[in-house]
Protein backbone atom coordinates (compact mmCIF):
# COMPACT_ATOMS: atom_id res chain seq x y z
CA UNK A 1 0.00 0.00 0.00
CA UNK A 2 2.63 2.15 0.55
CA UNK A 3 4.63 1.79 -2.08
CA UNK A 4 1.26 2.06 -4.22
CA UNK A 5 0.95 5.83 -2.51
CA UNK A 6 4.89 6.57 -2.96
CA UNK A 7 4.72 5.88 -7.07
CA UNK A 8 1.27 7.71 -7.01
CA UNK A 9 2.54 10.83 -5.60
CA UNK A 10 5.64 10.62 -8.14
CA UNK A 11 3.02 10.56 -10.92
CA UNK A 12 1.54 13.47 -10.17
CA UNK A 13 4.42 15.59 -9.50
CA UNK A 14 6.24 14.41 -12.37
CA UNK A 15 2.82 15.19 -14.40
CA UNK A 16 2.68 19.12 -12.58
CA UNK A 17 6.25 19.09 -14.59
CA UNK A 18 4.46 18.18 -17.92
CA UNK A 19 6.68 14.94 -18.09
CA UNK A 20 3.68 12.35 -17.93
CA UNK A 21 1.56 14.09 -20.57
CA UNK A 22 0.23 11.18 -21.68
CA UNK A 23 -0.53 9.28 -18.95
CA UNK A 24 -4.61 8.77 -18.72
CA UNK A 25 -5.81 10.82 -15.48
CA UNK A 26 -6.67 6.97 -14.11
CA UNK A 27 -3.23 6.41 -14.38
CA UNK A 28 -1.93 9.20 -12.51
CA UNK A 29 -4.29 10.60 -10.32
CA UNK A 30 -6.75 9.52 -7.16
CA UNK A 31 -10.34 10.40 -7.79
CA UNK A 32 -10.17 13.97 -5.53
CA UNK A 33 -7.14 15.19 -7.29
CA UNK A 34 -6.46 18.48 -9.28
CA UNK A 35 -8.62 17.74 -12.43
CA UNK A 36 -7.24 18.91 -15.73
CA UNK A 37 -3.04 18.28 -15.29
CA UNK A 38 -3.02 15.46 -17.63
CA UNK A 39 -3.05 15.54 -21.14
CA UNK A 40 -6.08 13.49 -22.83
CA UNK A 41 -4.23 10.81 -25.60
CA UNK A 42 -6.46 12.70 -28.13
CA UNK A 43 -5.52 16.16 -27.65
CA UNK A 44 -2.01 18.03 -28.81
CA UNK A 45 0.27 19.66 -26.57
CA UNK A 46 -1.08 22.40 -24.07
CA UNK A 47 0.26 26.08 -24.46
CA UNK A 48 -0.14 26.36 -21.11
CA UNK A 49 2.14 23.93 -19.00
CA UNK A 50 1.69 22.54 -15.85
CA UNK A 51 5.28 24.13 -15.20
CA UNK A 52 4.07 27.44 -15.54
CA UNK A 53 1.98 26.73 -12.49
CA UNK A 54 2.35 23.62 -10.94
CA UNK A 55 -1.02 22.19 -10.02
CA UNK A 56 -1.38 21.72 -6.10
CA UNK A 57 -5.18 20.54 -4.44
CA UNK A 58 -4.59 23.86 -1.98
CA UNK A 59 -3.83 25.92 -4.45
CA UNK A 60 -6.77 24.80 -6.70
CA UNK A 61 -9.30 25.13 -3.57
CA UNK A 62 -8.39 28.37 -3.03
CA UNK A 63 -8.19 28.87 -6.78
CA UNK A 64 -12.06 27.38 -6.66
CA UNK A 65 -13.23 29.70 -4.21
CA UNK A 66 -12.05 33.04 -6.00
CA UNK A 67 -13.74 31.57 -9.17
CA UNK A 68 -17.04 31.53 -7.20
CA UNK A 69 -16.88 34.39 -4.98
CA UNK A 70 -18.98 37.68 -5.71
CA UNK A 71 -16.63 39.88 -3.83
CA UNK A 72 -14.78 39.65 -6.51
CA UNK A 73 -16.99 42.31 -7.99
CA UNK A 74 -17.80 45.89 -7.33
CA UNK A 75 -20.71 45.45 -6.06
CA UNK A 76 -20.38 42.17 -4.72
CA UNK A 77 -23.24 40.70 -6.37
CA UNK A 78 -21.19 39.07 -9.60
CA UNK A 79 -18.91 36.45 -9.38
CA UNK A 80 -17.16 34.52 -12.43
CA UNK A 81 -19.42 31.66 -11.99
CA UNK A 82 -22.48 33.96 -12.17
CA UNK A 83 -21.59 34.23 -16.02
CA UNK A 84 -20.02 31.03 -16.31
CA UNK A 85 -22.32 28.11 -15.38
CA UNK A 86 -20.88 24.39 -14.96
CA UNK A 87 -24.17 22.75 -15.88
CA UNK A 88 -23.69 24.43 -19.69
CA UNK A 89 -19.79 23.67 -19.61
CA UNK A 90 -19.26 27.29 -17.91
CA UNK A 91 -21.33 29.55 -20.14
CA UNK A 92 -24.48 31.60 -19.55
CA UNK A 93 -27.60 29.50 -20.11
CA UNK A 94 -30.46 30.90 -22.17
CA UNK A 95 -28.67 34.94 -22.02
CA UNK A 96 -27.00 36.15 -25.70
CA UNK A 97 -25.40 38.59 -23.06
CA UNK A 98 -25.30 38.64 -19.28
CA UNK A 99 -26.20 40.96 -16.55
CA UNK A 100 -23.24 42.24 -15.08
CA UNK A 101 -23.37 44.70 -12.33
CA UNK A 102 -25.96 46.66 -11.68
CA UNK A 103 -27.78 44.71 -13.91
CA UNK A 104 -25.99 46.17 -16.48
CA UNK A 105 -25.45 44.01 -20.08
CA UNK A 106 -22.86 43.42 -21.69
CA UNK A 107 -22.62 43.18 -25.64
CA UNK A 108 -21.04 39.98 -25.90
CA UNK A 109 -22.56 36.26 -25.25
CA UNK A 110 -20.70 34.69 -22.57
CA UNK A 111 -17.83 31.78 -24.46
CA UNK A 112 -17.89 28.33 -22.64
CA UNK A 113 -14.54 28.09 -20.31
CA UNK A 114 -13.46 25.01 -21.38
CA UNK A 115 -9.41 23.64 -22.52
CA UNK A 116 -8.49 26.82 -21.83
CA UNK A 117 -5.26 25.59 -21.47
CA UNK A 118 -4.57 25.13 -25.06
CA UNK A 119 -5.28 28.38 -26.21
CA UNK A 120 -3.18 31.38 -26.86
CA UNK A 121 -5.46 33.95 -27.15
CA UNK A 122 -8.73 34.96 -25.27
CA UNK A 123 -12.25 36.43 -26.10
CA UNK A 124 -14.10 37.08 -28.67
CA UNK A 125 -11.68 39.74 -30.39
CA UNK A 126 -8.16 37.89 -28.63
CA UNK A 127 -7.43 40.74 -26.42
CA UNK A 128 -6.25 39.04 -23.58
CA UNK A 129 -2.96 36.84 -24.69
CA UNK A 130 -2.58 35.15 -21.75
CA UNK A 131 -4.20 33.02 -19.35
CA UNK A 132 -3.22 34.72 -16.21
CA UNK A 133 -4.03 37.54 -16.78
CA UNK A 134 -7.15 36.88 -18.78
CA UNK A 135 -9.87 37.20 -15.79
CA UNK A 136 -8.80 41.57 -15.62
CA UNK A 137 -10.78 41.75 -18.74
CA UNK A 138 -14.28 41.26 -17.04
CA UNK A 139 -13.07 42.05 -13.41
CA UNK A 140 -12.59 45.27 -14.55
CA UNK A 141 -15.20 46.07 -17.60
CA UNK A 142 -17.55 48.75 -16.13
CA UNK A 143 -20.61 46.50 -17.12
CA UNK A 144 -19.56 42.96 -15.95
CA UNK A 145 -17.57 43.20 -12.67
CA UNK A 146 -16.07 46.58 -12.14
CA UNK A 147 -13.90 46.33 -9.77
CA UNK A 148 -9.83 47.15 -9.59
CA UNK A 149 -7.00 45.24 -8.94
CA UNK A 150 -6.25 47.19 -6.17
CA UNK A 151 -9.95 46.49 -4.43
CA UNK A 152 -9.86 43.47 -4.58
CA UNK A 153 -6.41 42.87 -2.92
CA UNK A 154 -7.45 45.14 -0.29
CA UNK A 155 -10.65 43.28 0.16
CA UNK A 156 -8.82 39.72 0.66
CA UNK A 157 -6.10 41.06 2.69
CA UNK A 158 -8.92 42.12 5.22
CA UNK A 159 -11.11 38.90 5.06
CA UNK A 160 -10.62 36.32 7.62
CA UNK A 161 -9.79 33.17 5.92
CA UNK A 162 -8.24 34.44 2.50
CA UNK A 163 -4.80 35.73 3.90
CA UNK A 164 -4.36 32.10 5.68
CA UNK A 165 -5.39 30.30 2.34
CA UNK A 166 -2.99 32.01 0.15
CA UNK A 167 0.00 31.74 3.15
CA UNK A 168 -0.29 27.48 2.63
CA UNK A 169 0.33 28.06 -0.77
CA UNK A 170 2.86 30.98 -1.14
CA UNK A 171 4.10 31.77 1.92
CA UNK A 172 3.19 34.31 4.39
CA UNK A 173 2.99 37.68 3.50
CA UNK A 174 0.50 40.11 2.18
CA UNK A 175 -1.60 38.79 -0.56
CA UNK A 176 -0.16 40.05 -4.13
CA UNK A 177 -1.61 40.77 -7.51
CA UNK A 178 0.78 37.51 -8.71
CA UNK A 179 -1.07 35.20 -6.33
CA UNK A 180 -4.35 36.13 -7.28
CA UNK A 181 -4.01 35.36 -10.43
CA UNK A 182 -2.00 32.27 -10.22
CA UNK A 183 -4.25 31.16 -7.63
CA UNK A 184 -7.58 31.98 -10.06
CA UNK A 185 -5.97 30.25 -12.99
CA UNK A 186 -5.37 26.60 -10.73
CA UNK A 187 -9.26 26.77 -11.44
CA UNK A 188 -9.83 27.55 -14.69
CA UNK A 189 -6.58 25.83 -16.21
CA UNK A 190 -8.22 22.72 -14.55
CA UNK A 191 -11.39 23.24 -17.03
CA UNK A 192 -10.30 20.19 -18.96
CA UNK A 193 -13.38 18.39 -21.43
CA UNK A 194 -12.12 15.48 -22.96
CA UNK A 195 -14.53 12.99 -22.12
CA UNK A 196 -17.64 12.74 -24.36
CA UNK A 197 -18.87 10.17 -26.32
CA UNK A 198 -16.99 11.36 -29.44
CA UNK A 199 -13.55 11.42 -27.33
CA UNK A 200 -14.10 7.76 -26.48
CA UNK A 201 -14.62 7.18 -30.12
CA UNK A 202 -11.18 8.79 -30.85
CA UNK A 203 -9.49 6.95 -28.32
CA UNK A 204 -10.96 3.58 -28.80
CA UNK A 205 -12.74 3.74 -25.69
CA UNK A 206 -15.22 1.42 -24.23
CA UNK A 207 -18.29 3.98 -24.65
CA UNK A 208 -17.23 5.14 -27.74
CA UNK A 209 -19.51 3.66 -29.87
CA UNK A 210 -20.99 6.48 -32.94
CA UNK A 211 -24.44 5.63 -34.68
CA UNK A 212 -24.28 5.58 -38.42
CA UNK A 213 -26.33 9.00 -38.55
CA UNK A 214 -23.47 10.15 -36.15
CA UNK A 215 -20.43 9.04 -38.38
CA UNK A 216 -21.92 10.77 -41.48
CA UNK A 217 -22.09 13.73 -38.96
CA UNK A 218 -18.58 13.52 -38.76
CA UNK A 219 -17.84 13.32 -42.26
CA UNK A 220 -19.67 16.44 -43.11
CA UNK A 221 -18.25 18.58 -40.48
CA UNK A 222 -14.73 17.59 -41.61
CA UNK A 223 -15.21 18.24 -44.81
CA UNK A 224 -17.53 20.79 -45.11
CA UNK A 225 -16.54 23.06 -41.31
CA UNK A 226 -13.68 21.37 -40.63
CA UNK A 227 -10.86 24.09 -42.08
CA UNK A 228 -12.35 26.61 -38.99
CA UNK A 229 -13.41 23.61 -36.62
CA UNK A 230 -10.47 21.88 -36.64
CA UNK A 231 -9.02 19.28 -34.73
CA UNK A 232 -9.31 17.69 -31.78
CA UNK A 233 -10.73 20.48 -29.61
CA UNK A 234 -13.09 21.88 -32.86
CA UNK A 235 -11.48 25.16 -33.47
CA UNK A 236 -8.37 26.58 -35.09
CA UNK A 237 -8.48 29.59 -33.15
CA UNK A 238 -8.48 32.03 -36.27
CA UNK A 239 -10.75 35.28 -36.16
CA UNK A 240 -13.05 34.68 -38.95
CA UNK A 241 -15.98 37.34 -40.67
CA UNK A 242 -19.04 34.22 -40.91
CA UNK A 243 -21.44 36.74 -42.59
CA UNK A 244 -23.30 37.99 -39.97
CA UNK A 245 -23.62 41.42 -41.09
CA UNK A 246 -23.06 43.89 -43.78
CA UNK A 247 -21.35 46.67 -41.26
CA UNK A 248 -19.88 45.89 -37.72
CA UNK A 249 -20.41 49.39 -36.28
CA UNK A 250 -21.62 47.69 -32.92
CA UNK A 251 -19.30 45.86 -33.04
CA UNK A 252 -15.81 45.54 -35.22
CA UNK A 253 -14.59 41.89 -33.51
CA UNK A 254 -10.78 41.81 -33.54
CA UNK A 255 -10.44 44.98 -35.80
CA UNK A 256 -11.12 46.83 -31.99
CA UNK A 257 -7.33 45.12 -30.91
CA UNK A 258 -5.46 45.61 -33.92
CA UNK A 259 -7.06 48.60 -35.49
CA UNK A 260 -6.35 46.81 -38.97
CA UNK A 261 -9.88 47.06 -41.71
CA UNK A 262 -9.55 43.75 -42.68
CA UNK A 263 -9.95 42.26 -39.24
CA UNK A 264 -13.36 44.73 -39.19
CA UNK A 265 -16.42 41.75 -38.45
CA UNK A 266 -13.78 38.85 -37.69
CA UNK A 267 -14.28 37.16 -34.47
CA UNK A 268 -12.75 34.02 -32.14
CA UNK A 269 -13.55 30.33 -33.92
CA UNK A 270 -15.17 28.72 -30.82
CA UNK A 271 -14.84 24.97 -30.17
CA UNK A 272 -17.80 22.96 -30.55
CA UNK A 273 -17.05 20.77 -27.54
CA UNK A 274 -19.92 21.26 -25.51
CA UNK A 275 -21.92 23.04 -27.87
CA UNK A 276 -25.17 21.47 -27.52
CA UNK A 277 -25.79 23.32 -23.97
CA UNK A 278 -24.62 26.51 -24.88
CA UNK A 279 -26.76 28.59 -26.65
CA UNK A 280 -27.55 31.30 -27.97
CA UNK A 281 -24.58 31.23 -30.44
CA UNK A 282 -22.44 33.71 -32.46
CA UNK A 283 -20.40 36.73 -30.56
CA UNK A 284 -24.01 38.21 -30.08
CA UNK A 285 -26.03 35.38 -29.01
CA UNK A 286 -28.41 35.82 -31.72
CA UNK A 287 -29.20 32.52 -32.66
CA UNK A 288 -31.44 30.22 -30.63
CA UNK A 289 -30.43 26.87 -31.94
CA UNK A 290 -28.02 24.77 -33.41
CA UNK A 291 -30.53 24.54 -36.75
CA UNK A 292 -30.58 28.31 -36.82
CA UNK A 293 -26.69 28.20 -37.17
CA UNK A 294 -26.57 25.62 -39.82
CA UNK A 295 -29.51 27.26 -41.59
CA UNK A 296 -27.44 30.52 -41.48
CA UNK A 297 -24.05 28.87 -43.16
CA UNK A 298 -26.43 27.19 -45.79
CA UNK A 299 -28.33 30.17 -46.66
CA UNK A 300 -28.64 33.25 -44.53
CA UNK A 301 -24.95 34.81 -44.72
CA UNK A 302 -24.77 38.21 -46.19
CA UNK A 303 -21.85 39.84 -48.05
CA UNK A 304 -18.96 42.78 -46.63
CA UNK A 305 -15.35 43.51 -47.52
CA UNK A 306 -13.90 41.21 -45.07
CA UNK A 307 -16.13 37.52 -45.31
CA UNK A 308 -13.85 34.88 -45.11
CA UNK A 309 -13.48 33.73 -48.43
CA UNK A 310 -14.01 30.02 -47.61
CA UNK A 311 -17.71 31.47 -47.62
CA UNK A 312 -17.88 33.06 -51.07
CA UNK A 313 -19.21 30.79 -53.84
CA UNK A 314 -19.19 31.98 -57.46
CA UNK A 315 -22.28 32.96 -59.10
CA UNK A 316 -24.48 32.47 -55.92
CA UNK A 317 -24.94 33.83 -52.16
CA UNK A 318 -22.33 33.30 -49.94
CA UNK A 319 -22.62 29.93 -47.75
CA UNK A 320 -21.61 26.50 -47.21
CA UNK A 321 -23.55 23.73 -49.51
CA UNK A 322 -25.63 21.77 -46.65
CA UNK A 323 -28.58 19.26 -47.98
CA UNK A 324 -31.16 18.71 -45.14
CA UNK A 325 -29.82 15.52 -44.60
CA UNK A 326 -26.21 16.66 -44.05
CA UNK A 327 -27.39 19.00 -41.26
CA UNK A 328 -30.00 16.37 -39.84
CA UNK A 329 -26.50 14.32 -39.48
CA UNK A 330 -24.15 16.89 -38.54
CA UNK A 331 -26.69 17.57 -35.76
CA UNK A 332 -26.36 14.42 -34.54
CA UNK A 333 -22.82 14.48 -34.74
CA UNK A 334 -22.77 17.34 -32.75
CA UNK A 335 -24.46 15.89 -30.23
CA UNK A 336 -21.50 13.86 -29.14
CA UNK A 337 -19.27 16.38 -28.08
CA UNK A 338 -21.35 16.90 -24.88
CA UNK A 339 -19.31 15.73 -22.23
CA UNK A 340 -21.52 15.04 -19.13
CA UNK A 341 -18.29 13.73 -16.90
CA UNK A 342 -17.33 17.66 -17.30
CA UNK A 343 -20.62 19.09 -16.28
CA UNK A 344 -21.55 17.02 -13.23
CA UNK A 345 -17.48 16.93 -11.87
CA UNK A 346 -18.39 18.07 -8.33
CA UNK A 347 -14.17 19.01 -8.23
CA UNK A 348 -15.23 21.87 -10.09
CA UNK A 349 -18.42 22.77 -8.34
CA UNK A 350 -19.12 26.12 -6.20
CA UNK A 351 -18.74 25.07 -2.91
CA UNK A 352 -22.47 24.37 -1.19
Amino acid sequence: MLRAVVVRLALVGLAGLGLVACASEAEVAPAWDVPGTTVPGNFPAPVYATSQNPPTREAFELGRTLFYDPRLSRTGDISCGSCHQQFVAFAHQDHRVSHGVDNLLGTRNAPALQNLRWRSEFLWDGGAKNLETMPLAPITNPVEMDESLENILRKLNADARYPQQFARVYGPGPITSQQFLKALVQFTAALTSSNSRYDKYARHETGGELSATELRGLTVLRQKCGSCHAGELFTDETYRNNGLDRTFAADSGRAHITGRPQDVGRFKVPSLRNVALTPPYMHDGRFRTLREVLDHYSGGMVESGTLDQQFRRTGTSPGISLTDDEKTDLLAFLQTLTDTEFIQDQRLAEHR
